[in-house]
């Protein structure tokens, strides 16, 4: 059981991180090149990395990372590891709020919306559209980088709670 536990629990630490670190890369580079750039090709290039971004690789740890840690909150309840339990289950809770929820409920409309644009031609039409979407698409991306980040540090307060000898055994 415990081998499993551990198993869990590094499968959720790795979705957890690979999907803090992608909003993270929006935040510190991705962003803020394309706010440099030609809004006409700013408002191009997002439309099209929000068609590539659905794929089989982004998923996983896009919708699986709030599975993983569910499992491994089970897991460590079901070994005795209430501690754990509580750490992963509140990165599950957090990162499912503030990071998939989230980006399903601002990020993904916006995202559509420009994508409705198609290809603006205009100079002054296009930096009026990135103006309007650049600002407030970063600052509910940061939102999820912070929450994903919490989420991250919860699962790994997780992973060093398994290998605590305090939590009472029930097994």
């Amino acid at each position: 059981m415990y081998g499993l536990m551990r198993f869990s629990a590094l499968i959720a630490l790795l979705l957890t991180g690979a999907i803090f670190g992608f909003f993270y890369a929006w935040v510190c580079s991705t962003m803020w090149g394309l706010d440099n750039a030609d809004p006409r090709v700013a408002i191009q290039a997002m439309q099209a990395m929000n068609q590539s971004v659905r794929n089989a690789v982004f998923a996983p740890a896009f919708f699986g990372t709030p599975i993983a840690l569910s499992i491994a909150a089970a897991l460590a309840w079901l070994g005795g590891r209430r501690l754990a339990m509580a750490f992963f289950a509140a990165s599950a809770i957090v990162y499912f709020c503030f990071g998939l929820v989230l980006t399903m409920m601002v990020n993904v409309p916006m995202n559509e919306v420009l994508g409705l644009a198609g290809p603006i031609v205009d100079q002054a039409v296009a930096a009026e559209t990135w103006l309007a979407y650049s600002g407030k698409w970063q600052f509910w991306n940061q939102m999820r980088t912070i929450a994903s980040g919490i989420a991250l540090l919860l699962c790994g307060a997780g992973m060093l709670a398994l290998h605590k000898n305090c939590d009472v055994r029930t097994t």
